[in-house]
């Protein structure tokens, strides 16, 4: 008493397939120096996630920023989308800072 399984529906194909015949890879020594400089965005975002959701973190956070231009040896009391606000009032945007770090 075997039962036969019904057959799957196999649809022919009548034309030539060309998927995957063309591959475009572009990488030079411009490209990896843009895709660094990206990395680094997504860090430092991370850092301030980091910084912002810590348990230590209630209402402001010791820390030296450094920027294209200069360094920061301050409080951050906040963030919106594009600036981190310090105690001193002073907005700072998030897209020039090339690094910070937690002062303990």
């Amino acid at each position: 008493m075997a039962k036969q399984l019904p057959k799957l529906f196999q649809n022919k194909i009548n034309k030539d397939l060309k998927n995957n015949n063309k591959i475009y890879y572009s990488a030079n020594k411009d490209q990896n120096n843009i895709d660094d400089l990206k990395d680094n965005k997504i860090d430092i975002n991370q850092k301030l996630n980091n910084i912002f959701t810590s348990s230590n973190y209630i209402y402001k956070a010791n820390v030296t920023i450094k920027t294209k231009d200069n360094s920061y040896d301050t409080k951050i009391i906040g963030k919106n989308r594009n600036f981190i606000i310090t105690i001193d009032n002073k907005t700072i945007p998030i897209s020039d800072i090339i690094d910070i770090e937690i002062k303990k």
